[in-house]
């Protein structure tokens, strides 16, 4: 994936449709960033958080002029769907769970151009991140959307399920590389790319994570927001605990998610995401630490073994 284009399968992700006039609007009140700004074939990153500031789920927001797609979290997308639908009271708005009647197949790597070049496809490929257009391949109606969900630039082209083979072996024939699911799982690490249900849940303020950008600081409120604001205006965007990346030694084992992270006898974090990166040649991981240890270079022990904070990404690259 660091250096040609990969087919993923992003199984990882649920499909939610939203209709209706009052689609940007409503949604402008319960996510975190700026929904009301959207264009067509424009969108962005944005969170769900409850009151507390905690996350429901994050998500990619595509405005795509007749209609909202949201691409979040699987385990979370029935959820979410329930949570949008409960607010609706007199808007114009309709929520649909398109996950079973929407493929997704990812196309992410420095090569994904150089493959979509070969591919016959009619229709503009977007350029700016979290951008779409509709398009047409071998024939059948798709969106392209621009996105990075795995750490990594490239497109995601979305098809009715009867198409979604033909399509798969089109990119093939164009040079793309089938990438396994542990493939695309080490670079989201080596990116350091937090992944909800990994990295992040219910208890995570996004701050934590390392999310400014899925914060908007010029909108109106929307839930969740007092407590990012006394966080960043009060607290000088300081919390307790932050997300940082962890090296190790090339003999150390990789760490299990979970594991706790100390400091001589104190704990001050756990592991929730690690893999042994080929191209770095020695294990990483993502984990939280206290915000006393997030400096990179602070020695940390994982079981046994001696690692250190790293600053993140691990790797950098489109």
């Amino acid at each position: 994936m660091h250096d040609g284009a990969a087919l993923v399968d992003p199984a990882w992700r649920g499909r939610l449709l939203l209709t209706g006039a009052d689609r940007r609007s409503y949604l402008q009140g319960l996510l975190s960033n700026d929904i009301e700004a959207l264009t067509p074939g424009t969108g962005c990153y944005a969170t769900m958080l409850n009151a507390q500031g905690r996350m429901l789920a994050d998500m990619r927001v595509f405005e795509l002029g007749d209609a909202v797609l949201l691409l979040l979290p699987a385990g979370v997308t029935a959820a979410v769907r329930d949570h949008l639908e409960r607010f609706v009271i007199t808007e114009d708005v309709q929520v649909q769970d398109v996950s079973a009647s929407r493929t997704v197949i990812g196309l992410y790597g420095p090569r994904a151009d150089d493959v979509l070049e070969r591919v016959p496809l009619e229709g503009k490929r977007p350029v700016a991140l979290y951008a779409s257009s509709r398009v047409r391949v071998r024939g059948s109606d798709a969106l392209l959307l621009r996105d990075d969900d795995p750490g990594i630039g490239g497109y995601e082209i979305v098809v009715d399920p009867e198409s979604a083979i033909a399509v798969r072996d089109t990119l093939r024939g164009a040079g793309a590389i089938t990438a396994s699911e542990s493939d695309v799982e080490t670079v989201r690490i080596e990116r350091g790319q937090p992944r909800f249900g990994a990295d992040m849940d219910t208890d995570t303020i996004p701050l934590e994570a390392g999310l400014d950008r899925a914060m908007s600081r010029t909108k109106g409120c929307y839930v969740g927001q007092e407590v990012i604001v006394r966080v960043i205006d009060r607290g000088h965007g300081r919390v307790a605990r932050r997300l940082v990346g962890l090296v190790f030694d090339p003999d150390a084992p990789v760490p299990t998610p979970g594991t706790r992270l100390t400091s001589g006898d104190r704990e001050i974090g756990r592991v929730t995401s690690a893999a042994w990166s080929p191209a770095l040649g020695h294990p990483i991981a993502l984990g939280y630490v206290q915000r006393d240890f997030v400096a990179p270079g602070t020695p940390v022990k994982v079981g046994p073994s001696l690692g250190r904070v790293a600053e993140l990404p691990f790797f950098e690259g489109r």
